[in-house]
């Protein structure tokens, strides 16, 4: 399966520059480091959502601009076959090797105007995960397909198991990864104000 996290960084440097935004505006906007836009837009690492939806309201879009190749007007059906097949997102859990620990599969990329961002996400097994937690203007809804997954939600932490659902604000600093040493299946909603 095509892994296109490459198209992210172009698109995410391709719209700074289409604002006349340095770096170093869209670091101070979204609180985060010069060192890491660059290393988003130059695709060196791409980051857990968190640090995305910061640089998206710091050039005042939406996060699935980055991911967008063409905008339809009506319903989007994504089928299960084409899913597989289609472009995927991986992202590092914020750790400083940098690994990648979740395989995105976006599920409305054509969708207009959408305050929601559905994905089915692959999680890849972790003995000792080194994340961070982080936080963001919205809400998240997961629901667990396979496997077990544990959420950190501020002070507490949740397993979930196949069947399973969590909906909470991330305003509240989260991390979701899977149990230690296992792969899960999830379906997540993401709800981002704009």
């Amino acid at each position: 399966m095509a892994n296109n996290n490459s198209f992210v960084g172009s698109k995410i440097k391709g719209l700074r520059e289409t604002k006349n935004l340095s770096i170093e505006e869209i670091a101070e906007r979204s609180g985060l480091t010069v060192e890491q836009i660059n290393s988003i837009e130059n695709d060196v690492n791409l980051p857990s959502l968190g640090p995305l939806i910061k640089i998206a309201r710091a050039l005042g879009v939406r996060l699935g601009t980055f991911m967008d190749d063409n905008d339809a007007l009506g319903p989007v059906v994504t089928r299960a076959k084409d899913r597989e097949k289609d472009s995927s997102i991986s992202f590092s859990n914020g750790a400083t090797d940098a690994r990648k620990h979740m395989e995105y599969h976006p599920l409305a990329q054509q969708k207009a105007g959408r305050h929601m961002e559905p994905f089915v996400i692959d999680i890849n097994p972790e003995e000792n995960p080194n994340f961070q937690l982080s936080a963001h203007e919205g809400e998240e809804f997961i629901y667990v397909m396979q496997g077990e997954v544990e959420i950190e939600y501020g002070k507490d932490k949740y397993l979930l198991t196949e069947g399973d659902s969590i909906f909470y604000d991330s305003i509240v600093k989260h991390h979701v990864h899977g149990a230690p040493g296992k792969s899960a299946k999830i379906l997540a909603v993401v709800y981002i104000p704009f």
